[in-house]
């Protein structure tokens, strides 16, 4: 049953993924902590997992996204090797960060990043375009804080990568698809950062590569990988922004499940 359920969250993940650059994390993260408490995995434990398997999970989406979006010519490679390293930096502290804190603790700080995305879309809240992509020392400084606060809320960095490329004049359509390159050093970093900060946990669950559950990074990647480029030809030819509205109602309705648990 929990596999169906991983493979059914990966397909729904990969299609946003590419459709609307906000990266699968947003929804892979709720959904496997609701699962994994389903599943009795360890309490202190369950958002550690969660994020961890969130960001290698990515790893893969993230490269059948980019593949997608780099053949119809919607990625920037400047932009990404610029902020690269920043990102990669950013990240591992982050997850470093993850480690140190508890489940409730995470909790917390990803429910007031579910409702700040979902509050972005529904009222379509973007910067102006009004200045150019900056140099090299700024760019590491974007990605590190981009970096850091993906890794602490388990995604691939499109909700703040693709409004930051948008407000540099980039189009939206270019900015999805460099935010899908961008979330595969992100995912990379976190993932090998969870899976190192959590050797030294005990009582993990079997399966376990420190905070990272192969299982359900096997299912939810699996069906990712096949459903992202579905999303990346979507975003070519949907309204991309009506349907921001509708996935940020859903979002609404996850944070606020998500929230219950912590009262």
């Amino acid at each position: 049953m929990f596999l169906l359920a991983y493979l059914g969250l990966g397909a729904f993940a990969g299609v946003l993924a590419g459709l609307l650059g906000v990266g699968g994390g947003i929804v892979i993260v709720p959904v496997l902590t609701f699962l994994f408490t389903s599943q009795g995995l360890p309490a202190p434990y369950i958002a550690h997992l969660a994020l961890g398997t969130s960001l290698a999970t990515i790893i893969f989406t993230s490269i059948s996204s980019l593949r997608a979006h780099h053949a119809r010519g919607a990625v920037d490679w400047q932009v990404v090797r610029r902020i690269s390293a920043g990102i990669v930096a950013g990240t591992l502290a982050g997850s470093w960060v993850a480690a140190q804190l508890s489940t409730t603790a995470l909790k917390v700080f990803f429910v007031i990043f579910i409702y700040y995305v979902a509050t972005q879309m529904l009222l379509n809240i973007r910067p102006k375009p009004s200045r150019q992509i900056p140099g090299t020392g700024v760019m590491f400084g974007v990605g590190g804080i981009i970096g850091w606060v993906s890794s602490l809320v388990g995604i691939g960095g499109g909700s703040l990568s693709v409004p930051f490329m948008v407000w540099c004049n980039m189009s939206m359509h270019n900015s999805i698809g460099t935010s899908a390159a961008i979330g595969f050093p992100i995912a990379l970093a976190g993932a090998a950062g969870y899976a190192v900060n959590g050797l030294a946990a005990g009582a993990l669950p079997p399966w376990s590569l420190g905070f990272v559950y192969l299982p359900a990074l096997a299912g939810v990647s699996l069906a990712s990988v096949v459903t992202a480029p579905i999303g990346a030809r979507l975003a070519h030819s949907l309204p991309v922004a009506k349907l921001k509205k509708s996935f940020a109602l859903l979002l609404i309705v996850m944070g606020t499940k998500l929230l219950t648990t912590l009262l």
